[in-house]
């Protein structure tokens, strides 16, 4: 896997590397596989950031009759 904070010129990548761009060397994990664990996490944040609210509108619920 190709280093993240180099950068390749156009004129360093050889002709005969099928699987090298100009940007670099293609990611491993790209495809559906990395799709699907993107769709996943982004399933599971957006869960546990409506269970955090509802906690959060609880404890105003809640406050607010102890007044």
């Amino acid at each position: 896997m190709a280093d993240p904070t180099t950068t390749v010129s156009p004129a360093a990548v050889t002709p005969g590397a099928a699987g090298d761009t100009a940007a670099g060397p293609k990611t491993m994990d790209a495809g559906k596989w990395a799709n699907k664990r993107v769709y996943l996490r982004l399933v599971i944040y957006t869960a546990g950031i409506h269970v955090f609210a509802g906690f959060i509108m609880l404890l105003f619920e809640l406050g607010s009759r102890n007044k």
